[in-house]
């Protein structure tokens, strides 16, 4: 099983960069997992946000991997706990199909994105900058696959 996540937005600061990398290089065994950068919309003083979301939905679509189980990270979606988040992993396992993450840009993702997502999975309640949800989206994924192969690095 590979997993790839689509996150809307380019260039993340140094250190989210040197971090997601670090937990991608850790997951590169169990869980080889990709990362595809989608252009935001253009924003600003006359420009149309709805659009804007519209025309990163098209683009977050395209990139989907053929196949993938496809998980939306929206705050409207369910929350788990990392024990609960290694249950799913283990579930997505099973099903025997590559996985797709999701993160939208400023205003979330558009309709057709959340249309075609398998799963919603929310962080929690707190409002997170995108770039840093990449970021706490690689930890967990390497936390889960962690437990499922009874490494220490989860200590709860």
């Amino acid at each position: 099983m590979k997993a790839k996540l689509v996150a809307v937005g380019e260039r993340p600061p140094g250190w989210v960069a040197e971090g997601f990398s670090e937990y991608q290089k850790r997951l590169s065994h169990g869980l080889p997992l990709e990362l595809d950068e989608v252009t935001p919309g253009i924003r600003g003083k006359g420009r149309d946000a709805v659009r804007a979301m519209h025309d990163e939905g098209e683009r977050v679509l395209a990139a989907l991997p053929k196949g993938a189980w496809v998980v939306a990270l929206d705050g409207r979606g369910k929350t788990w706990s990392s024990e609960q988040l290694a249950e799913r992993m283990e579930h997505w396992r099973g099903q025997g199909r590559d996985l797709a993450f999701l993160i939208g840009g400023p205003e979330g993702h558009a309709p057709d994105v959340l249309a075609r997502a398998d799963e919603r999975w929310s962080l929690g309640p707190l409002t997170l900058p995108h770039m840093l949800v990449r970021l706490v989206l690689a930890e967990q994924l390497y936390r889960a696959m962690s437990m499922l192969s009874n490494h220490p690095y989860h200590r709860a």
